[in-house]
């Protein structure tokens, strides 16, 4: 009889193997694991079951898992088969797609070994959640799918608060190395009667879609497939030869997400963000279209549309009276060696006649941490003396030094949100965040923290200090026309306000 900690061991095995490591290294990560949770005496047992495994692998005939078909094509196997057995049983069965969110960041910002770590540990916790019988793939780049198998009377509802599970499972602490991870996953899920045909393609596709529903509304966004979902995003080719024609036709769109004072919930700005309105897609996400842009050498006109239209936001938001003191832009590598930036800067701000205060200029920590860039350089030091406050975004990714804070003249470190994600919770996040509010409040500079999501965060992150805060706790990024509206909804909800009183040290 096979046992739990059997089956657990061969499937590590398995999934090792699936992602093209050496056999004998899957082979030797089973045996040390076994070792390790069950001693010698479950090693011996287990040894002979990974053995098979290895050696029924070597027997197929599989293409290389170069791309996404290729790479679910176990999964699509295990879905005919599972819904091959719903026919004769009259059970019902299900799958759910999980993609960790930003894993590619992870991936860059840590290392393939730590991504590593993280999808083994995700399989794992995963594998706790589930009854013997059903079925774990990783299916590379940080997604994950899982199979139920047929059981009488699924339904909707426990699938659904199997979906929580798992996410829940997935948000614990990581621990790695000296540091702690907090991950999220958005997820996708179908019910075998809901796809749109009793096959093992239509439910994994039905499956992709509603991942990509999820991430749209995401992270850590669970949707479950219904008939009027837009279809997935385009594969990168496709979406390659896409992205021109849609900057050409005004289809690459400004969005704007506000941000606010934790001292008073005043609305202190709001920040640009392209977002693209897809025909069938709906809207990708920037991280799907950017760097196609880049690669075709046409940032510096999605910069120019969006100068043009943060300007015309600012003119719109006068023009009603809102009083909003500032919008922010982020510039690319491509924009910013350019060296008539500058120029084309105060020309643009002259022509809307708005001060440079009101343009907030946002450089990615990872631009002036690397760069060696004269023209680079200028240009920022320019923009600063023109008077436009300079942004270090995404900091505490790039190691930028004090003298590169110094140099590029920045006004406010814009706190990743890799460190504010469960900072309510986490010491190790309060303490990481403390020193940088630390560091920032004798060095003179404002902060911001990106991506905060919960009441808990935001109220943390106020007691420590931390002056100024966006994300998706606040409001999701919204169109021009919508943000009027938004923001006579705030201001009505903002009574008298006490300030809230800050940590020292």
């Amino acid at each position: 009889m096979v046992t739990a900690g059997q089956e657990r061991i061969a499937g590590i095995a398995a999934r090792l193997r699936a992602r093209h490591w050496p056999q004998s290294l899957a082979l030797i990560a089973a045996a040390g694991l076994a070792t390790h949770w069950f001693g010698l005496a479950a090693l011996l047992l287990a040894l002979p079951l990974t053995l098979l495994a290895l050696a029924l692998s070597d027997r197929r005939q599989t293409p290389p898992l170069t791309d996404e078909a290729a790479r679910s094509a176990p999964l699509r196997a295990a879905i005919a088969d599972s819904l091959s057995n719903t026919r004769q049983g009259g059970t019902r069965t299900a799958c759910l797609l999980l993609q960790i969110d930003e894993f590619e960041t992870l991936t860059h910002r840590h290392g393939l070994a730590a991504a590593d770590r993280v999808i083994l540990q995700s399989l794992e916790r995963l594998a706790r959640m589930l009854r013997p019988a059903d079925q774990l793939f990783d299916l590379g780049d940080g997604r994950l799918g899982v199979l139920l198998a047929p059981k009488p009377g699924l339904t909707l509802g426990p699938l659904l608060a199997l979906a929580e599970r798992l996410r829940a499972a997935l948000a614990e602490p990581i621990a790695l190395d000296a540091t702690t991870l907090h991950i999220s996953a958005s997820l996708g899920l179908c019910l075998d009667a809901q796809a749109p045909a009793r096959t093992a393609t239509a439910l994994y596709d039905a499956c992709h879609t509603a991942l990509h529903e999820a991430q749209r509304h995401g992270p850590a966004a669970i949707r479950a497939y219904g008939r009027g979902m837009a279809a997935p995003t385009p594969p990168p080719r496709a979406l390659a030869q896409e992205v021109t024609t849609a900057l050409q036709e005004g289809r690459l769109i400004t969005w704007f997400q506000p941000q606010i004072c934790t001292d008073t919930g005043q609305i202190t700005g709001f920040e640009a963000l392209a977002r693209w309105q897809h025909p069938t897609a709906g809207l990708i996400a920037p991280a799907e279209f950017l760097p196609l842009l880049a690669a075709s050498g046409r940032m510096e006109v999605l910069g120019d549309a969006m100068l043009a239209n943060a300007l015309r936001a600012l003119q719109t938001w006068d023009h009603l009276g809102l009083d909003i003191p500032c919008v922010g832009l982020n510039l690319s590598p491509e924009e910013l060696r350019n060296p008539t930036l500058p120029e084309k800067f105060a020309w643009e701000l002259d022509r809307c006649d708005l001060p440079a205060h009101r343009l907030v200029i946002e450089v990615l920590e990872t631009v002036v941490a690397i760069s060696a860039d004269d023209v680079i350089t200028r240009n920022i030091a320019a923009l600063a003396r023109m008077g436009c406050p300079i942004d270090l975004d995404d900091y505490g990714t790039g190691h930028a030094s004090l003298a590169t804070i110094r140099r590029f003249a920045v006004h406010r470190l814009k706190i990743d949100r890799s460190y504010v994600t469960a900072i309510d919770r986490d010491p190790d996040q309060q303490r990481m965040v403390g020193a940088i509010l630390s560091m920032a409040d004798r060095l003179g500079l404002a902060t911001l923290a990106e991506g905060v999501e919960t009441a808990g965060e935001l109220a943390m992150l106020a007691q420590l200090g931390c002056a100024h805060v966006q994300g998706f706790g606040i409001a999701r990024p919204m169109p021009l026309a919508a943000t009027p509206d938004w923001i006579a909804a705030h201001r009505a909800k903002l009574g008298p306000v006490p300030r809230i009183a800050r940590a020292k040290g």
